[in-house]
């Protein structure tokens, strides 16, 4: 049996902010956008890894009011789960996200005492994403 990732669902509030980030300060590569019944949602995938989709999906898309403010409200809050990328030169990723302005910088690279090197940011939702030093 071959198992791998395909998709990972990644909720925000405002697709177009989130597509900045993810598109123009990751440098993912736009696969697909659909619209249905007044949402959208964005694929997106790493230029080395097309066979993995990020997802850009909003709360309400395709659930019930109530749901989706549940997702919402845990979106607001930063209490989603994030990322975690990998970049063969972690301080150029750090300088591109940081200029590009659309993610809030919540640690610059550092060496952490569990041997990574990494950097965090929150996306223009709210979700945490780390990239480390491959």
């Amino acid at each position: 049996m071959t198992l791998s990732l395909s998709h990972v669902h990644i909720y925000t509030d405002d697709p177009d902010a989130s597509l900045a980030f993810y598109r123009d300060a990751l440098g993912l590569e736009v696969k697909s956008e659909v619209a249905n019944d007044g949402y959208r949602w964005i694929t997106l995938s790493p230029n080395d890894q097309p066979e993995i989709e990020i997802v850009l999906s909003q709360p309400h898309a395709g659930r019930s009011q109530e749901l989706g403010d549940q997702i919402a409200a845990l979106l607001a809050k930063g209490e989603m789960p994030g990322l975690l990328f990998r970049a063969d030169d972690l301080d150029a990723a750090f300088e591109k996200i940081r200029a590009a302005g659309t993610a809030e910088i919540l640690q610059e690279p550092t060496s952490q005492p569990w041997g990574a090197r990494d950097a965090a940011f929150r996306d223009p939702a709210g979700n945490m994403v780390r990239v480390s030093q491959a």
